[in-house]
């Protein structure tokens, strides 16, 4: 399957080719803005942007400021819809990349993620794997022709970084050279960094989270474990390039949990929205700041 043809045509109104931003800002800030004619016809992985939906009348401003707070307390997605709400104008449409050993967690956060900005969601890999026939057809790829692979991930991100308006779970190989990490410019760019204790019993349970025939036919948590740790020691440094981290393990820590496993996807995702608003805020600063008298 060619490469052209990897988004979906059942997409009949694809989101605009975003207002990027402009500034001198470093690293992932610093992008141009893509305009594209027309997508190609085919899709995987796709989440459509829900319709816009009022919020509950309990959630209406009121002068009695306890009652509200207990509201948001006793409903997180409030919450969470409230601070998308809030940095939608400032984010601009600028698509987002999610970076991290592949897991579920990172899958379930981007698919929320998604659906709170209005956003459409893509899985590079699940691209990736699409463009070369399927599964199986990706890992024999990737074992037989390492750099057509990377070839196929690098045009899926060039493809992605074109567009607005995207929340994309990136692979593992998205920061393994600076073309993909150049790309991942193109938007704003988070490392959800997930300890690799969670991540191996997640590949235990799911062998397609990592492209492996050796982890396809093992499987035991040893070896799986010794293999994320040598593939993570290799995109350590790829990862530490993103805009910003939000650590599964720092999260449980500041939300009090002696339990790393209480952490929600919605208290992840909020996380994300506070590093996407910091972000956001400090860019608009610098504009401010370079305005002249």
């Amino acid at each position: 399957m060619e490469m052209t043809t990897i988004l979906n045509s059942s997409l009949t109104n694809p989101p605009l080719s975003a207002h990027l931003f402009h500034s001198k800002f470093p690293q992932s800030f610093s992008s141009q803005t893509h305009h594209r004619t027309s997508l190609p016809s085919t899709c995987l992985t796709l989440s459509r942007p829900l319709p816009r939906k009022s919020f509950p009348t309990n959630c209406s401003v009121s002068d009695d400021k306890a009652s509200t707070a207990n509201v948001f307390t006793a409903d997180p997605s409030i919450a969470l819809k409230s601070k998308a709400a809030d940095i939608s104008a400032d984010l601009r449409g600028t698509s987002l990349f999610l970076v991290g050993m592949n897991n579920s967690i990172k899958s379930s956060l981007g698919i929320l993620l998604a659906d709170l900005l209005r956003y459409y969601y893509f899985d590079s890999d699940a691209l990736v794997s699409e463009a070369a026939g399927g599964e199986s057809a990706a890992i024999s790829l990737k074992e037989s022709d390492e750099k057509g692979f990377r070839e196929s991930e690098t045009e899926v991100l060039k493809q992605l970084s074109s567009m607005g308006r995207l929340v994309v779970c990136v692979g593992d190989g998205a920061v393994q050279s600076s073309t993909n990490l150049a790309l991942l410019r193109h938007g704003i760019s988070i490392w959800i960094d997930v300890p690799l204790d969670i991540v191996a019993n997640g590949v235990i349970g799911n062998k397609s989270l990592l492209l492996s025939s050796e982890i396809t036919n093992s499987g035991s948590y040893s070896e799986v474990l010794s293999h994320l740790t040598a593939l993570h020691e290799d995109m350590r440094r790829g990862y530490a390039t993103a805009d910003a981290t939000v650590s599964l393990q720092k999260v449980a820590y500041q939300l009090g949990y002696e339990d790393i496993d209480a952490v929600s996807t919605e208290d992840l995702t909020m996380e994300v929205l506070k590093e996407i608003e910091r972000l956001t805020r400090v860019k608009k600063m610098m504009e401010e700041a370079a305005r002249p008298f």
